[in-house]
């Protein structure tokens, strides 16, 4: 009998791992509903809010601005390529859409910095945190950004709300990660003399290991707003404006005009953010290690 047909003879296995998570989400989100529900209605007016916020401001301000940022981090070169940047964008008649795509990125960032900071120092100080949560970034890493839509459906329904989800859980690792890694490469010198001077724990963290790892922690902010710019035509699926709604209608109806303009928008807004935040990061001292 051949190794082929001999493992023919053994039953068929199946772990209904599919089945306990679709249980258990459900479950979730039957006993979830009024917390969700509270957190659908706030995330949303904030970021209604922050939409027409971005819509209403005039945009020579908001490129004025936003130049005179850039010339002042990195120069006349960098504050030019700004300008003509987000000139060429309004000029496409791209503004309004890249305003709602700029408040959710935004949002999105708020929130993972809200909540990777301090995740990342728990990480960083408590090593069975570490240990839990290490695996967790992985899986989180390395799952398909297309399955994230379907918790945030779930919990949230269609539009923005379910959309900011979905970016927010996508793009926090990368913030969580290097918060860890900046506290962790804090010389153990520099810590033992916080300590020598008599530094509480709290003051040894915000006075000693943070400014320390502030460049490493902005790294990952850095990161953070990158991979949520990248989630924005995926987060368009299940309802998000702007300019990956745009992307999508392009892909759609086989617009490629139109699926190219919005895409040179988000390219656009991404470098001009990549820039800023990079420079910023360059800019600031660097504290004694």
């Amino acid at each position: 009998m051949g190794l082929h047909q001999l493992f023919m003879h053994f039953p068929a296995m199946h772990l209904p791992l599919a089945h306990w998570i679709d249980t258990f989400v459900l479950w979730l989100t039957v006993k979830g509903a009024p917390e969700t529900g509270f957190i659908s209605t706030y995330l949303g007016d904030v970021l209604d809010w922050l939409q027409h916020f971005f819509e209403r401001l005039p945009w020579p301000v908001v490129i004025g601005a936003t130049t005179a940022v850039a010339w002042r981090l990195g120069g006349i070169r960098l504050g030019i390529g700004v300008a003509v940047g987000l000139f060429f964008m309004g000029a496409m008649g791209l503004w309004v859409d890249g305003m709602d795509t700029l408040a959710l990125v935004v949002t999105a960032t708020v929130l993972s910095v809200g909540i990777g900071i301090p995740i990342g120092i728990l990480m960083a100080r408590r090593e069975g945190v570490h240990r839990v949560m290490g695996p967790v970034l992985d899986l989180m890493q390395t799952m398909p950004s297309f399955v994230y839509l379907i918790p945030a459906l779930m919990f949230f329904g269609l539009g923005n709300v379910p959309s900011l989800f979905a970016t927010f859980i996508y793009a926090v690792p990368p913030v969580i990660r290097l918060t860890d890694l900046g506290i962790r490469q804090v010389a153990r010198e520099v810590v033992e003399a916080g300590r020598a001077f008599g530094s509480t724990p709290a003051q040894l963290l915000i006075k000693v290991q943070l400014p320390v790892a502030l460049r490493t922690i902005m790294a990952g902010v850095n990161q953070t707003i990158m991979m949520a710019l990248a989630m924005v035509v995926i987060a368009s699926m299940i309802g998000a404006g702007g300019l990956g709604h745009d992307v999508l209608t392009g892909i759609a109806q086989l617009q490629v005009g139109l699926g190219f303009e919005a895409g040179l928008g988000i390219v656009i807004l991404a470098i001009v953010i990549d820039r800023i935040t990079q420079k910023t990061v360059r800019s600031r001292p660097v504290a004694a290690r």
